[in-house]
């Protein structure tokens, strides 16, 4: 099934030849090997999680990672949104500034050049990673509806309903965490 990405850009998710053209049909094998090697990877850190973490600590990461696991499950299983999966995989770059920056943090290097560089960093590719990635999926989903059959429309509109909220607050906390800090915590800091 020819879905169209739904967008007039010139500027299209160019991740393997034709698959931009066909989100839903296409599963070239290396793709279709990063989405299922990604569910692995999201499996044994929600397993890693409950055995080594408290659930108080995790909850957040445990119901991001069930969402993710079913929905990459679905395109693994059936081999079909391989392309919108991959998309979504956008979103993992900026997990990659969120890593260093929790390094930093267990390094006690908060007050560095290092960490107020990766912070800026980290916020840039979250909005254009995060942020732009999930409303333009949201988006796709909103024009692709009669493409897509309800129960796949359904699980996608739920996750995508559950990772926005979820990641417009880390967005928040990182923006007051990073860069306005409350009375409170500059008193803390003048009193160290």
């Amino acid at each position: 099934m020819d879905v169209e990405m739904g967008s007039p850009s010139p500027h299209r998710f160019c991740l393997y030849p034709g698959l931009h053209e066909d989100l839903v049909g296409a599963h070239p094998p290396g793709a279709h090997s990063l989405v299922a090697v990604s569910v692995g990877y999201f499996l044994e850190d929600f397993v890693d999680m409950l055995c080594n973490q408290k659930l108080h600590q995790s909850w957040e990461l445990l119901f991001h990672h069930s969402v993710v696991i079913v929905c990459f499950g679905i395109a693994v299983l059936l081999h079909q949104y391989v392309g919108f999966a991959l998309v979504a995989l956008l979103v993992e770059i900026n997990s990659i500034f969120l890593h260093l920056r929790q390094i930093l943090l267990m390094a006690d290097l908060v007050h560095t050049t290092c960490y107020r560089l990766n912070s800026i960093i980290n916020l840039g590719t979250y909005v254009v990673f995060r942020i732009a990635t999930l409303a333009w999926m949201t988006r796709w989903l909103f024009l692709n509806r009669q493409h897509v059959p309800l129960a796949t429309y359904t699980v996608g509109t739920i996750g995508m309903a559950i990772m926005t909220p979820m990641n417009i607050i880390l967005f928040y906390r990182l923006l007051r965490s990073d860069f306005f800090k409350s009375s409170r915590d500059i008193r803390r800091e003048k009193e160290k």
